[in-house]
């Protein structure tokens, strides 16, 4: 199983992640990833991200603050 994120605009467009997708053997390892980098996603046009457990979708989240 290969865990990434997904990235995207609020208006459900898809945003390339600088450097190339990132590839986690867990899905901790990928939280903890986006935790680490959500407020540099932001600033380089990232609204929402998506968790895939290969290629099925987990879910989703906004980047923003409530």
């Amino acid at each position: 199983m290969v865990w990434t994120w997904r990235f995207e605009q609020q208006d459900g467009t898809g945003v390339d992640q600088p450097g190339g997708q990132e590839e986690f053997p867990g899905q901790g390892d990928a939280e903890s990833w986006i935790g680490e980098t959500y407020k540099q996603l932001l600033a380089d046009g990232v609204d929402r991200a998506v968790l895939l457990e290969d290629d099925r979708e987990i879910y989703s989240m906004s980047l923003h603050e409530a």
